[in-house]
C-alpha cells in the first residue's frame, strides 16, 4: 500500500511517500480503506520528536490519527462493522507507527464509528481528533450546560470551530477570541467574537460584564491566566495546551479514542448542528506541505489529506 512514513525524527524532509506492506488486521480491529485524513498539529508534533517522552515509537511510522473510509474486512470477533461500512476513526494506539496518512488502516472497534451522511469524505476525515477533543473538552470536563457563557480561545482553529458549534447546541453563549479577519466566520457560527492579544478580558467583560461561566484554551500561553480572571470557578477552565491549568484547579484534556463519543458527534452532524470547515484538501502525496500549512497556525477550519 502507498503510505506517508518517516524513517527518523526530522523537518518535513524526512517525510516519504513510499510504498509499505499492507496493515494485519487483529480480532478487535477492521481494515479500513482509507478516504480522508485528517491533517493536526499533533502530527509534525510526532514527526519532530517532540512526543518521543512520552509515546513509544517504532520507525518507519505511518503518521496520522485521524480519518475516514471503507471497511474492506474485519477480524474475527468483530460483529459492530461489517465490509462496506463507512466509518470515522480517530485511530490512536498506544504506540504511533501504523497511522492513518496511508491507504489501508487497522482500527481498533474502540476507536470508530460509521460516517455522518451529512458530510463529504473531506469533512469526515477531519472530524474525529477535533471533533472529540471539543466534545471531550465541553461535554465531559466543563460540563456545559444550556444557558452558560464559554469563552473559546483560538475559536477559528480546527478544534475551535467544532467547540463554537458543540457549545451552541448545547444551548450556551459563546465568546470566541480570533483575529480579526475571522470575525465574520465566528458570527456565521453563531459566536460573538472578540480579538485576542492585550486587554482581551477587558473586551469580555464588555460583553459580559459578569464574567463567562466556563473557558476552553486551546492555543495555550497565557489563555489560561486570562480565563481565571474571568470564570466564577477554576474548575470551569479547561486546556489543550497548557497543563499548568492543572495546578489552578482547572483540567488537562488529552482527547481519548471513544466510540460512543463519535457517535454523539456524527449524529449532531447528521442533525445539522455540526459541520467540519475545511480549509485546504492535499493528495496524500504532498503530506508535508500540509503538514507545513498546519504548522503556521492561522487556518481558519481543517486541513485534509485526500486518499484515491
Amino acid at each position: 500500500m502507498k503510505a506517508i512514513a518517516i524513517r527518523q525524527y526530522g523537518g518535513p524532509e524526512v517525510v516519504e511517500y513510499t510504498e509499505l506492506p499492507d496493515p494485519k488486521v487483529g480480532p478487535d480491529s477492521v481494515l479500513v480503506r482509507v478516504k480522508a485524513a485528517g491533517v493536526n498539529p499533533v502530527d509534525w508534533k510526532i514527526r519532530q520528536g517532540y512526543l518521543d517522552g512520552i509515546i513509544d515509537a517504532h520507525f518507519p511510522l505511518i503518521m496520522g490519527w485521524d480519518m475516514a473510509g471503507v471497511v474492506q474486512a474485519v477480524g474475527g470477533g468483530v460483529t459492530e462493522f461489517r465490509p462496506g461500512d463507512e466509518v470515522i476513526g480517530y485511530v490512536r494506539k498506544d504506540a504511533v507507527e501504523h497511522g492513518t496518512y496511508a491507504e489501508l488502516v487497522a482500527a481498533p472497534i474502540r476507536t470508530l464509528a460509521l460516517k455522518p451522511a451529512a458530510l463529504d469524505w473531506a469533512q469526515a476525515g477531519g472530524l474525529p481528533l477535533a471533533g472529540l477533543t471539543a466534545y471531550q473538552s465541553l461535554v465531559k470536563a466543563l460540563a456545559v450546560k444550556a444557558g452558560e457563557t464559554v469563552l473559546v480561545h483560538a475559536a477559528a482553529g480546527g478544534v475551535g470551530v467544532l467547540a463554537v458549534q458543540l457549545a451552541r447546541a448545547l444551548g450556551a453563549r459563546v465568546i470566541g477570541t480570533a483575529s480579526e479577519r475571522n470575525h465574520a466566520f465566528l458570527r456565521s457560527l453563531g459566536a460573538e467574537p472578540v480579538a485576542y492579544g492585550d486587554g482581551l478580558a477587558d473586551r469580555v467583560r464588555a460583553l459580559v460584564p459578569e464574567g463567562v461561566d466556563a473557558a476552553l484554551d486551546l492555543v495555550g500561553g497565557d489563555a489560561v491566566e486570562v480565563s481565571a480572571g474571568l470564570v466564577r470557578h477554576p474548575d470551569r477552565i479547561a486546556s489543550v495546551a497548557d497543563y499548568g491549568v492543572v495546578a489552578r484547579g482547572g483540567h488537562y484534556v488529552w482527547v481519548r479514542p471513544d466510540a460512543a463519543d463519535l457517535t454523539e458527534l456524527a449524529r449532531l452532524a447528521d442533525a445539522g448542528l455540526l459541520t467540519v470547515p475545511v480549509a485546504s484538501t492535499f493528495p496524500l502525496s504532498q503530506a508535508a506541505s500540509a503538514q507545513a500549512l498546519n504548522a503556521e497556525g492561522r487556518t481558519r477550519g481543517k486541513i485534509v489529506l485526500l486518499v484515491d
